[in-house]
């Protein structure tokens, strides 16, 4: 849950794959919370397993002041945090793994995501990041425009957000892909080869680079609305869990639809929920940058035919460019979260 329009994310660490371990027993989503167990008519509480949203974002407060449990009890749930928020790959594969429920990611790791047998189906949509995300450089650097790129090494992850944002630039810019080096990076390791001068550039998001826009020693040459990125944030449901609790996420939809209009008024509220030092926290510029980002940013709804339009035009645009081998079939993977139950 990305934070920005990510209303639901945190600036937090890659998932590790192996800390998304499922929590035990015979069940994997219908597990007894103690005696008298749920809310409904003594059965079993139903355990919703979500990465840990760190210290910003519509479920890092919710966690803190208990009102996503509350939430949650009233559908007889309760919520496991089980590893932490970051790139959607590795909590695509841990929601096919059957040791996650619910996840946040982009549409364009997602349409990768979705071309290797998903066992998961988006259920939500954010609208695209105007300002958050996009071609990130030095602010020495004599690259002023996507055009300057050609000839120059520039930091992606491979077949998510930074891979679609560089590809769709220089498609926008009339440059051949080809004339630009991409350097696959996990995004949790660029920072520090992008800031030794390892690439000239880096295609990112605000999860990353809110902290390097706030030292003053970045600049975007290009953001999503100059690149004209239909980049959407999506909020993921491991398939069988929506099928056996469609009550359940309704409910987390309903939650993280009214929260994320609220953080959307008053960005601030949703920093620093648990800690305003250390590595997790936003101070400073950076702070100022993220409220602002925040501010601009969309909320979580339904998805929308305007929406399956603009997937579909990403899905496409990923064929083409050979990110991957055929055009995923996105329809086939989209709840309607007003005719889930």
């Amino acid at each position: 849950m990305r934070p920005l329009a990510p209303p639901l994310a945190a600036l937090a660490a890659l998932v590790a794959l192996s800390t998304l371990t499922a929590c035990g027993g015979d069940s994997a989503t219908d597990r007894a919370s103690g005696p008298g167990g749920g809310a409904k008519g003594g059965k079993a509480t139903i355990t919703v397993r979500i990465p840990d949203p760190g210290n910003a974002g519509v479920l890092a407060l919710g966690k803190k002041d208990g009102s996503l449990d509350r939430a949650l009890a009233a559908v007889g749930a309760e919520v496991a945090w089980t590893g932490s928020a970051g790139p959607f790959a590795p909590a695509a594969q841990a929601m096919n793994a059957d040791q996650l429920d619910i996840a946040t990611g982009s549409i364009t790791s997602g349409v990768t995501s979705l071309s290797q047998s998903p066992g998961f189906a988006f259920f939500t949509a954010t609208d695209p990041d105007p300002v958050g995300e996009g071609i990130l450089v030095r602010s020495g650097s004599d690259i002023t425009s996507v055009r300057d790129l050609v000839g120059r090494k520039v930091a992606v992850n491979k077949g998510g957000t930074g891979e679609y944002l560089l590809l769709k630039a220089l498609a926008k810019a009339g440059v051949p892909a080809d004339r630009v080096e991409r350097v696959y990076l996990r995004p949790d390791q660029t920072a520090a080869v992008f800031n030794a001068g390892q690439v000239d550039a880096w295609a990112v998001w605000s999860t990353y680079a809110v902290a390097e826009l706030g030292t003053g020693k970045a600049r975007f040459v290009a953001d999503g609305t100059a690149i004209g990125s239909d980049n959407y944030s999506l909020n993921a449901v491991r398939s069988g869990f929506a099928k056996d609790h469609p009550e359940v996420v309704e409910a987390l939809y309903a939650y993280l639809h009214e929260n994320s209009a609220k953080e959307k008024k008053d960005p601030a509220a949703y920093l620093n929920v648990f800690t305003d030092a250390g590595p997790t926290a936003v101070n400073g510029k950076a702070k100022e940058i993220q409220i602002d980002f925040t501010a601009k940013g969309g909320t979580v709804d339904p998805i929308g035919p305007e929406d399956i339009e603009r997937f579909e035009t990403v899905a496409r645009f990923y064929a083409d460019q050979k990110v991957t081998p055929n055009k995923v079939d996105i329809a086939s993977h989209l709840l309607d979260i007003e005719k889930l139950s």
